[in-house]
């Protein structure tokens, strides 16, 4: 038995079916801030809303890269992974305060696609920087 709790494939397997739970509870958090319903709004085909959602995806996920890159343990990688999500949030919310002259998420769902391409590159530039404190 302690073979396969060793064994390369079981440890992906773990990081990879953590990642994914994570991922779930990390966008369903992201819907509840945003005034707009990702999932909708990408079936109405706004790209806006569809950039920053893949932005997010993106960072999440480059993030427990790091976190997995850099921890051996499964507990510390969720714990990094979700501290790094925090610093994302936070991320986001400076992003909206940055911006006095119009609101992010109205942008975005007018499909102004400017502000979500510039969103979605916050996200993942973001998410460099975090892992990279992470490493």
């Amino acid at each position: 038995m302690e073979q396969l709790w060793d064994s390369v494939a079981f440890q992906t397997a773990a990081n990879y079916s953590v990642v994914i739970v994570c991922m779930i509870v990390f966008l369903a958090v992201f819907e509840f801030v945003t005034s707009y319903r990702n999932w909708e709004e990408i079936q109405r085909g706004n790209l806006a809303v569809a950039m920053a959602t893949g932005g997010k995806i993106f960072g999440i996920a480059n993030i427990f890269r790091f976190s997995i890159e850099h921890n051996d343990s499964l507990v510390t990688m969720m714990g990094w992974g979700v501290f790094g999500f925090v610093l994302l949030l936070i991320g986001y919310f400076t992003f909206e305060f940055l911006t006095p002259k119009f609101r992010i998420d109205k942008e975005i769902t007018a499909d102004n696609r400017a502000v979500g391409f510039i969103s979605m590159v916050i996200s993942i530039g973001l998410s460099f920087v975090i892992g990279a404190g992470i490493s």
